[in-house]
């Protein structure tokens, strides 16, 4: 050993010597003086080895592992005291980490920090001064280049809380003078460029844990990056100190056996002790390549940007501080150290754009991202103010800060004096020879507790009392007891108040645990100024700023605007549509007002959370400088995406003439869903074509005097498009019956439009003659299009259905047709009657077998078109079925009703097709087609009498009522007693045959 203490004190009187010969002479003194401290201190842990060798030797009879890991430990600590530039070794929001810290800066006033944190980051930490603590430093990216694209957007995050040491030092940096901070681990890029994307984030969720609360997603599922992860990598060792620690998990510990003892430490001791639990977790640590590579070259990193710092401004190793995780402190790579060599080169940043940014954090958000105890930071934060009261240590705090005290920070350090740099003493051997301290029984202290928790137990629906408050204390010191400890700890507070006030069921929506939580500092949420905020969130609150409303306010805000009577509001409105739009679910939700094309609402109300979604309004600014570009940018990505459909692509145009107004993106977007349309081979998404297509054709008609081109173009190209398509939809078992309707209620309701544009209706006709479905509800879907197009009768429609009711072997199936039948409303809703009547026959006549294990189809059906469907059904039924019950014992369906039967061609009589007199008239015109065609016939005189008026003779009640009601008389129509009709007594002849007899025989019922 003393051969490599002898190399490395020659390596620093050489390095001394060589920078002196380059000019850099200011500090040859203090480097002189540690180069003699070094050789001074040479054995300064010799008598620990010794202990530790012997006592490795006795517990593992003889040298082996347990040797080396042991004299390993004290070597790490060894190395990492002995180095010029001072390390100062923290634990991630440690009040013991945050109180030494400060302490420490107060003893040595470094003139450069070193510390660990993303070193883009350093432009934000001024703005800390504009929030209200915790907030977290973010790094967000959504244009990325160089990364899959599955992992966008890309976020980073370190959090930071007025209870860690890199505040204190961020404090006291930002603050003094002439003290310069430097941030030294790799960058956000660095970050995903040595990620494999598995560590943190591609673990899958448990099924059976906990919904995450608000507070707790905070950070979303950004990348943490914190300083002094120490948590045992190791689960034999974590189980075994949690074990023989009578303690529950790893925060507990932590506070226990880590925090209160260092919490009055001096600084050697509290350094030396927190390296030696970093080399023990590092060497003790399972052998994760990824991890292992990830974290050395993280070390790497951060001593080669810290070498060449001191290069370039020729700062004394002397007067800097380096403030790192512990973990980190224990380095064994080559780089580490001012001496170390130069070795790694570091990669340069891919052409990712990245956007940085401070977002509001929580104590539940730290805790669930760093897999921290729930509660733990919290308890922590009133560790750190009860140490800071009890120890008179004036931390530093960011002058202007919100809840902020003024800071002493700048007159302390003009009155300090230096500490000269005095050789390290071996703390290590005294400190773990120490036995525990048992802290005094605080009995005011624990009484309190027991006095709020009953009282919060109150407020929350529990039965608690006095009694309970006495349990709590007589159990918190029986906990205590019997886990060797003298005071409760809040861990065993919280232990005895769950056993003894919360009983079988939880009243409220919080439990004992999370009241004790809440009362011990609770879930501290941090805010994040307006001065700190991005452009486009400043911009937002300015133009909402005609509300009167504290936008900056966590929790939910009633806004009223009354739009009639405020013209001005009318813009507020469109920027809370647009946030709607852009936000997650609850930070704008209306209650009142809706927005829809063609139509504006007066009023409106909202519920408003803008404060509680700070942070997905600051990643709103990332994206752009105004809500409106961000919008276009989002629908063009939407519509260019290499998932985009029709149906999505004609929502970004619906979305774009909805909230940005703007025809010219609309046209755009309406011309991409065009080329999409083309190339479709796929009916999925045809049911939403139709109705956004409908939707955005009744906005044009109505607010444009001309349809758009790509409009037309859209229904032209559609047109042609579903008419090829729809034969091999009829047959494809993917393509539902719903996805078939859609098709045919595009054909049918955009024919008229379609052929005027050019197209041509045989198309839609041989597409429905070839297609020959297969499934019984398509099959009455195409029964239902052959009716529209008129190839098929309503009588040979209704025998259809008839024939299947009447034969046993399709009867089970009957009910998918009616389901057709029930979809075919959506193409052709004239056959609403026949749908009521063919369902009321299938009531009528199934069996319950078959009936009953139909009806959920049926509901389901109804239900998944309901907003369509079930309107028309309802209407129809009403206006068919009797309204009372007492004629429904008397009721005949129309259906089933005596009507005059329908006459087939061949059986009509000679006088049948007479009474066309214009014909008879001029009958040149006739002779010539009839000539043409080939045909020979005669002419016949027309028989007297009107023979188109045979509904007249069924039911002549119509034409008395009028014809009394008119004053004229009724007369009866020739050859036809029985029917009667109303004629002009003065006309002295009446027109026989054809249409002119369906007149003179006037109106029917």
């Amino acid at each position: 050993m003393s051969g490599t203490h002898e190399s490395t004190r020659d390596g620093t009187v050489n390095g001394a010597h060589e920078r002196a010969q380059d000019g850099i002479t200011s500090g040859a003194h203090k480097r002189t003086q540690r180069t003699t401290h070094k050789a001074t201190h040479e054995g300064t842990f010799e008598a620990l080895r010794a202990q530790l060798q012997g006592a490795a030797a006795t517990l593992a009879d003889g040298p082996d592992a347990l040797e080396g890991i042991l004299l390993g430990i004290v070597e790490d600590v060894d190395r990492a005291v002995r180095e010029p530039l001072e390390i100062f070794p923290v634990c991630h929001h440690s009040p013991a980490s945050a109180l030494a810290m400060a302490r420490r800066l107060r003893e040595k006033q470094p003139k450069v920090v070193y510390l660990e944190l993303c070193e883009d980051m350093a432009p934000l930490l001024t703005e800390l001064r504009n929030c209200r603590l915790p907030v977290a430093v973010q790094a967000f990216a959504t244009e990325i280049d160089g990364f899959p694209a599955e992992w966008s957007p890309l976020s980073v995050v370190a959090p930071i809380t007025e209870a860690s040491a890199e505040y204190q030092a961020i404090a006291y940096a930002l603050d003094t003078p002439g003290v310069e901070l430097v941030l030294v681990d790799r960058s956000s890029d660095h970050v995903f460029q040595w990620d494999a994307r598995g560590t943190h984030t591609g673990e899958p969720a448990d099924p059976d844990a906990p919904p995450v609360e608000e507070e707790a997603a905070l950070h979303g599922d950004a990348v943490g990056v914190e300083i002094g992860d120490l948590r045992p990598r190791f689960a034999e060792l974590e189980e075994h100190l949690l074990r023989h620690g009578r303690v529950r998990h790893w925060s507990e510990w932590w506070h226990q056996y880590v925090e209160l003892p260092l919490g009055d430490s001096d600084h050697d001791t509290y350094r030396q002790v927190m390296l030696l639990i970093g080399s023990l977790f590092r060497r003790l640590a399972p052998g994760d390549p990824h991890r292992v590579r990830v974290d050395e070259d993280r070390e790497r990193y951060m001593w080669t940007r810290m070498r060449e710092h001191l290069t370039a401004t020729g700062t004394d190793p002397d007067d800097c501080l380096y403030v790192c995780g512990a973990f980190h402190a224990a380095s064994r790579v080559e780089e580490f150290g001012v001496h170390g060599t130069d070795t790694f080169e570091i990669a340069p940043r891919s052409a990712t754009k990245w956007q940085h940014g401070l977002i509001p954090s929580s104590h539940a958000a730290i805790e669930a991202q760093f897999g921290l105890a729930a509660g733990s930071v919290s308890i922590a934060a009133t560790v750190w103010a009860k140490n800071v009261g009890r120890t008179r240590v004036q931390p530093y705090r960011l002058a202007g800060q919100a809840g902020a005290k003024r800071s002493r920070a700048k007159k302390t350090v003009a009155a300090a004096a230096a500490v000269p740099a005095l050789p390290p003493a071996d703390k290590l051997t005294g400190f773990l020879r120490r036995p525990p301290v048992l802290d005094r029984l605080d009995e005011d202290e624990l009484l309190g507790w027991c006095v709020e928790i009953v009282r919060a137990a109150r407020r929350n629906g529990y039965l608690a009392s006095t009694a309970d408050a006495i349990a709590v204390f007589e159990t918190s010191i029986l906990l205590a007891g019997m886990r060797d400890r003298a005071r409760p700890t809040p861990y065993d507070f919280q232990d005895a108040a769950v056993t003894c006030i919360e009983k079988d069921t939880v009243p409220g929506r919080r439990d004992v645990r999370r009241l004790v939580e809440i009362m011990m500092g609770g879930d501290r949420v941090g805010q994040v100024g307006y001065d700190a905020l991005p452009p486009l969130a400043r911009d937002v609150h300015d133009r909402l700023a005609p509300l009167n409303l504290k936008l900056q306010q966590r929790g939910v805000q009633r806004a009223l605007l009354n739009i009639a009577a405020q013209p001005e509001l009318d813009r507020c409105s469109d920027v809370l549509w647009m946030l709607r739009q852009l936000l997650p679910q609850g930070a704008a939700r209306p209650i009142m007002g809706e927005r829809k094309l063609g139509e504006r609402s007066i009023q409106e109300s909202w519920d408003l959370a803008l404060g509680t979604h700070q942070r997905a309004l600051i990643e709103l600014g990332y994206e752009g400088v105004s809500i409106e570009q961000v919008l276009e940018q989002r629908l063009r990505r939407t519509a260019y995406g290499p998932q985009a459909t029709t149906a999505t692509i004609l929502g970004t145009v619906e979305d774009a003439t909805l909230y940005l107004r703007s025809r010219r993106l609309a046209d755009e977007l309406g011309t991409r869903a065009l080329e999409v349309l083309a190339t479709e081979r796929s009916v999925d998404g045809a049911p939403e074509v139709l109705r956004r297509v409908r939707r955005l054709l009744a906005y044009y008609r109505t607010s444009e005097p001309t349809l758009p081109p790509w409009i037309e173009s859209f229904v032209k190209t559609g047109y042609a498009h579903y008419c090829t398509l729809l034969p091999t939809a009829f047959t494809d078992e993917d393509a539902t019956v719903r996805h078939v309707a859609a098709m045919l209620g595009f054909l049918f309701s955009m024919e008229g439009l379609a052929l005027s544009l050019g197209c041509d209706r045989t198309q839609l006709e041989l597409a429905v003659g070839q297609s020959h479905p297969a499934e019984p509800s398509k099959t009455a879907l195409l029964w239902a299009a052959q009716t529209q197009l008129g190839n098929l009768s309503r009588a040979d429609l209704r025998t259809r259905c008839d024939e299947l009711l009447g034969n046993p072997l399709v009867v089970p199936a009957y009910p998918r047709y009616l389901s057709g039948f029930v979809h075919a409303l959506e193409p052709v809703p004239a056959l609403t009657d026949f749908v009521v009547e063919a369902v009321s026959n299938a009531f009528g006549r199934l069996p319950d077998p078959v009936l009953l294990p139909w009806l959920p189809t049926l509901i389901t059906t109804l239900r998944s078109s309901g907003t369509e469907l079930a309107p028309l059904l309802i209407r129809e039924a009403g206006r068919i079925f009797p309204g009372r019950l007492a004629a429904l014992d008397a009721w005949v369906p129309p259906w089933r009703a005596q009507s005059v039967p329908e006459t087939p061609p061949s059986a009509r009589g000679a006088d049948e097709g007479r009474g066309v007199a214009l014909l008879a008239a001029h009958p040149a015109t006739c002779d010539a087609v009839a000539s043409l065609l080939g045909c020979d016939g005669t002419w016949r005189t027309a028989a007297p009498g009107p023979s188109g008026a045979a509904l007249l003779g069924l039911h002549p009640d119509t034409a008395l009522a009028i014809g009394g009601a008119a004053g004229r008389p009724l007369t009866s129509v020739p050859g036809h007693p029985g029917r009667k009709a109303w004629v002009d007594v003065t006309q002295s002849t009446v027109p026989t045959g054809g249409a002119s007899g369906a007149l003179a025989a006037g109106p029917h019922g």
